[in-house]
């Protein structure tokens, strides 16, 4: 994908990733922070180990 890094353009591998959840059992914010959570690990998977 295209994408816009430093106010130019360049080329990323990027990985989409959905989340669905039942309103009724869980919240929608605490199905954002997962995902939020989610996206840490895996721009940084260091931090799952330390």
């Amino acid at each position: 994908h295209v994408v816009v890094k430093s106010g130019s353009m360049a080329i990323a591998t990027v990985m989409s990733v959905t989340l669905s959840i039942d309103h009724r059992c869980v919240d929608g914010v605490l199905g954002a922070k997962l995902l939020q959570i989610f996206k840490s690990y895996i721009e940084n998977p260091m931090s799952m180990v330390a």
